[in-house]
């Protein structure tokens, strides 16, 4: 079989799979101000997807309406088909979904170890020394500041330990907002490569919403463009990458 057969065979058999996650035609509100209207996506277990879109197109709200703050005015959000629409948030952390929000939000005054302590309380702190070694390993950075202040580090190494505090839960699904932000390409390229290692090492299910295009679409197997609060597109990785109209909005001038 061709590798273009063997392609094509993959995708129909995580369509038969139940997603680890569906979200059905969720609308949520600020107020009176509609954020989301009738999302439609999907993650299957063992996949990156990414969701991409210009800044303000509601990319951020899905992700917290996703962990219930807000909650969906309408539609559905299961999570291992568990219906969590209208679950707290605080019940939703629980069920082995971890989420790395934007802007990192890392316990400034804390030392990286402490921070890394703080992500392990969900299991009790029981994995804890096998977990940061893993850490420690997925990101050598951190090694060498275990001890110093979360808030004295550069934005790409407290976007790292913002990510591995999320890892010390051991979910089972990730949850990346906008990971890049304000972030050197250098820093960026280190940062996805260690979010596919874990995808293809550990199979990490992945669900990153990202203003940039060309390295999310780059590291995920399947993508969304939302535009308003709406899921316009949707296609592979590669298709969204080589899509003209995705190429126009999204990666002119945006591939470093």
């Amino acid at each position: 079989m061709s590798v273009a057969g063997i392609n094509v065979l993959v995708e129909e058999t995580r369509a038969l799979q139940a997603p680890l996650l569906d979200v059905r035609g969720v609308s949520a509100y600020y107020g009176s101000i509609q954020a989301l209207k009738g999302v439609d996506l999907h993650v299957n277990e063992g996949e990156i997807v990414a969701l991409i879109g210009a800044n303000g197109a509601g990319k951020s709200t899905l992700m917290m309406t996703i962990f219930g703050q807000p909650q969906a005015r309408t539609g559905s959000i299961t999570y291992a088909g568990r219906d969590i629409t209208r679950m707290a948030t605080h019940e939703i952390a629980r069920l082995n979904i971890a989420q790395s929000p934007e802007g990192r939000r890392i316990f400034s005054r804390m030392s990286v170890r402490e921070n890394l302590q703080m992500g392990a309380a969900l299991h009790g702190g029981r994995y804890f020394a096998e977990d940061l070694e893993r850490m420690c390993v997925l990101f050598p950075r951190l090694k060498e500041r275990l001890d110093q202040r979360g808030g004295t580090m550069s934005g790409g190494e407290q976007q790292m330990l913002a990510i591995a505090r999320a890892l010390m839960s051991r979910p089972k699904l990730l949850m990346l907002d906008e990971p890049s932000l304000g972030l050197a390409p250098l820093i960026v390229k280190q940062i996805f490569s260690a979010v596919r290692e874990l995808n293809e090492r550990e199979g990490l299910t992945v669900f990153i919403v990202e203003q940039n295009a060309y390295h999310a679409l780059k590291l995920a197997h399947r993508g969304y463009v939302m535009v308003t609060g709406a899921v316009t597109m949707s296609g592979t990785g590669r298709e969204l990458l080589d899509n003209p109209q995705v190429k126009a909005a999204y990666l002119e001038g945006g591939q470093h």
